[in-house]
């Protein structure tokens, strides 16, 4: 954090140059890749991503998610015990979100049009017990961004990864006797990833879909009091993988999902804060710009920031082409500041602009336009505050 002013950031993965695209999309069909090829791709596209971040003034950058093909599938080339099966959209699919099947004919145009990304490339279930088992992948997105941070000044970063529950929830349990027992195999496998992004000196980003996004996709026909002891878990788990970490180390990412869908199942954000204000990263990314969401700011009102703990609320929506105009932004982030406070406050976005590595419902242009205007919108509320 800085004093006097409000930080920016984003909130992971940004979109692929079509190069690597081809080369991602090739290796997930089971296709013969230059692997040499696409190492030297992914490093390049990193340095790229870090260096345009930081000309258009973001504060706390990232790598984009560059080489990993979706925010939880990459977990599988890394993790043993994971095994390929079929799609099925009662596992959580979006053809399963409950705000889809409300409006059929709007999902057939959607799901067939552009909605595939949260259900693009393999579908993956644990068929065994799990391990870390290839550390490669990781320790190569760790030297690309240590690398393109040097070379761009920067002078913070952040790598994401799935939290223990989205990948519980996505790569469904074939093989340990209960939810909770896969939970907390997952979690024990996670902790590798999320201390060596903690040694390696960045911020650790925890994306946890499935404390929101979970409810309409998963658990659609659940009570919301079910549906809160079932994320309890998830916090515990995550907590639990997470306890070598200080908190000011981290944040986590909470969202109801990026797709342009009705989305008025999304579960509301006062029904589960308190769980979510639990969770031991200090920083809370969370979803609150878009037409279903922008509300929620007054849950804050009725619910103290916990102390230590920073709000980066999304103020430009990821799946919207508009721009959002800085006064739009700045007025986004007032509206936090006097429920929180300005100094516990950080500008960031509703979700990342590419989760799945194809799926870009923003062009990359239109992205890094939405990018500058966070960041005059930041500058505008910073002279306002202070």
């Amino acid at each position: 954090m800085s004093e006097g002013r409000i930080p920016t950031t984003h909130t992971g993965s940004l979109p692929r140059p079509a190069e690597l695209l081809d080369l991602l999309e090739a290796r997930d069909r089971g296709e013969p890749i230059d692997e040499s090829r696409l190492s030297k791709t992914v490093a390049a596209t990193v340095g790229d991503l870090v260096s345009r971040q930081r000309e258009i003034g973001l504060d706390v950058v990232g790598d984009g998610e560059a080489g990993k093909t979706s925010y939880f599938a990459y977990v599988s080339e890394r993790v043993s015990g994971f095994s390929p099966v079929p799609h099925d959209s009662r596992a959580g699919g979006m053809a399963a979100a409950a705000d889809l099947r409300d409006f059929p004919e709007y999902a057939r145009r959607y799901l067939s049009n552009e909605g595939a990304g949260g259900d693009a490339g393999k579908r993956f279930a644990c068929t065994e017990s799990l391990a870390y088992s290839n550390r490669a992948p990781l320790e190569a997105d760790l030297k690309n961004l240590a690398t393109a941070v040097d070379s761009a000044d920067a002078t913070a970063a952040f790598v994401s990864a799935a939290s223990p529950g989205i990948i519980s929830q996505t790569l469904s349990n074939q093989y340990y006797p209960s939810p909770v027992a896969y939970l907390e195999a997952v979690a024990d496998v996670m902790k590798v990833e999320y201390e060596a992004i903690h040694r390696a000196g960045f911020v650790l980003q925890i994306d946890c879909p499935d404390l929101a996004l979970g409810h309409h996709t998963r658990f659609p026909d659940k009570s919301i009091r079910k549906f809160r002891e079932i994320i309890d878990t998830h916090v515990e788990a995550l907590n639990r993988a997470t306890a070598n970490i200080p908190s000011e180390a981290m944040r986590m990412h909470v969202c109801w999902g990026n797709y342009a869908g009705p989305h008025h199942r999304d579960i509301p954000l006062a029904d589960i804060v308190d769980i979510v204000l639990r969770a031991r990263p200090a920083g809370l990314v969370l979803e609150s710009c878009n037409p279903r969401h922008s509300h929620e700011w007054v849950v804050f009102e009725e619910t103290s920031l916990p102390p230590g703990k920073v709000l980066i609320p999304g103020v430009i929506e990821s799946s919207s082409p508009y721009i959002e105009h800085p006064e739009v932004v700045a007025q986004r982030l007032e509206r936090f500041a006097s429920v929180v406070g300005s100094e516990n406050l950080m500008a960031g976005t509703d979700c990342g602009f590419a989760t799945v590595a194809g799926f870009t419902p923003v062009h990359p242009d239109l992205v890094w336009a939405k990018l500058a205007s966070l960041v005059e919108g930041a500058r505008i509320a910073s002279k306002r505050l202070w």
